[in-house]
C-alpha cells in the first residue's frame, strides 16, 4: 500500500471532563470513540478537503484538532475500500464528498465498490451515527428537479434527507435557528448570519427534523429565489442518527464560531452520547420547503 493509500489517524489522549469544549458531551461509558472522515471527492475536488501531497487537507486537520479537543479518534482517508473493512471499529461516519463514490477519478483515489455502499447503508441502519458535510449531499443525485416517490431516489440520498441542487455565489445569509434545543444550538438566539457558499437543496425527507433554515429572502442567485428551506438537519434512519448540514465550504468556517459548536453538538447526538427530541418539524418550520420557486 503507497502512502496515498495509507489511512492518516490521528490518536488522541481522552482529555479530562473539565477541558471539553462547552457544546460537547462525551459517550455515557468513558470509551474512547473513533470516527472515521471520509473525504472522497469525484469531478470537482473541493479545495476543504484536497491535500497537497502527502498532507492532510484543510478540514481533515480541523476535524482532528476538534476531536483532540474532546477525546476521540478521527481517522481520515480517501480510500473507498475501506467500506469493504471492518466498519464495526467506528463509532460513526462523517461524509465529505461528491458526485458516484463507486467510479474512478482523477486523482486516483480507490473508489468504493457497490458492496461497500451497501454495507454503509447497512451499518447506519443498524445504530451507527453519519455526519454529512455540504456536498456529500451531491452524491449518486437524481436527474430532473423532483421525484414524485422516494423510492426513486438513491437509496443513500435517502439516507441522509436531502439532496442538492445547485449554488449560487459566495454571500452573507441568515440561519435561523428551528431547533434551539439540540445540542449545540445554545447561544445562537433566533438566527445567525454567515458568509459562506449556499446550497439550493431538494427531495427532502417527510421525517426530517430541521435545526436551521436557509433564509432566502435577499439573497443574490436564481437557485435561492424560493421560499426557506432546510439547511442542517437530523433524521433517524433504521437504528442510526444521521446529522447534515450544508455547510462548511469555507475554510475560514471551520476554524469560527458558530460551525464548530454546530458540528460538536451533532456529532455528540450522531454518537448517541446525548438525546435530543428529533420528531419531523420539516412542515411546520419550512412549510414550503419543496416549492423550488418563490
Amino acid at each position: 500500500m503507497n502512502r496515498r493509500e495509507m489511512f492518516l489517524t490521528a490518536g488522541v489522549t481522552a482529555l479530562a471532563a473539565s477541558t471539553f469544549p462547552a457544546n460537547w458531551v462525551a459517550g455515557a461509558d468513558g470509551k474512547k470513540q473513533k470516527v472515521l472522515y471520509f473525504t472522497r471527492n469525484v469531478g470537482f475536488y473541493h479545495p476543504v478537503v484536497q491535500r497537497k501531497g502527502d498532507a492532510l487537507s484543510h478540514s481533515e486537520r480541523a476535524l482532528i484538532d476538534m476531536g483532540q479537543r474532546i477525546g476521540i479518534e478521527v481517522e481520515c482517508t480517501k480510500d473507498g475500500r475501506v467500506f469493504d473493512r471492518d466498519l464495526d471499529q467506528y463509532d460513526a461516519i462523517a461524509f465529505y464528498t461528491n458526485n458516484d463514490l463507486t467510479v474512478p477519478g482523477e486523482q486516483g483515489e480507490p473508489p468504493m465498490s457497490l458492496a461497500g455502499k451497501q454495507r454503509l447503508l447497512d451499518a447506519v441502519a443498524g445504530g451507527k451515527g453519519f455526519v454529512a458535510f455540504h456536498s456529500s449531499c451531491a452524491c449518486w443525485r437524481t436527474p430532473g428537479p423532483m421525484v414524485a416517490n422516494s423510492t426513486e431516489l438513491d437509496p443513500y440520498i435517502a439516507m441522509i434527507g436531502g439532496e442538492f441542487i445547485a449554488h449560487g455565489p459566495q454571500q452573507e445569509a441568515t440561519m435561523r435557528v428551528a431547533s434551539p434545543n439540540f445540542p449545540g444550538m445554545n447561544g445562537l438566539g433566533d438566527s445567525f448570519k454567515l458568509l459562506e457558499e449556499w446550497y439550493a437543496l431538494k427531495n427532502f425527507a417527510d421525517d426530517l427534523h430541521v435545526i436551521l433554515v436557509q433564509e432566502t429572502a435577499g439573497m443574490k442567485g436564481d437557485c435561492y429565489q424560493r421560499p426557506p428551506y432546510p439547511s442542517t438537519w437530523a433524521r433517524r434512519h433504521g437504528q442510526g442518527r444521521v446529522f447534515v448540514t450544508s455547510m462548511a465550504h469555507r475554510e475560514n468556517v471551520w476554524m469560527e464560531e458558530p460551525f464548530q459548536q454546530i458540528v460538536l453538538g451533532g456529532l455528540a447526538w450522531a454518537l448517541g452520547n446525548v438525546d435530543a427530541d428529533v420528531t419531523a418539524n420539516i412542515n411546520t418550520v419550512t412549510p414550503r420547503a419543496r416549492e423550488l420557486r418563490g
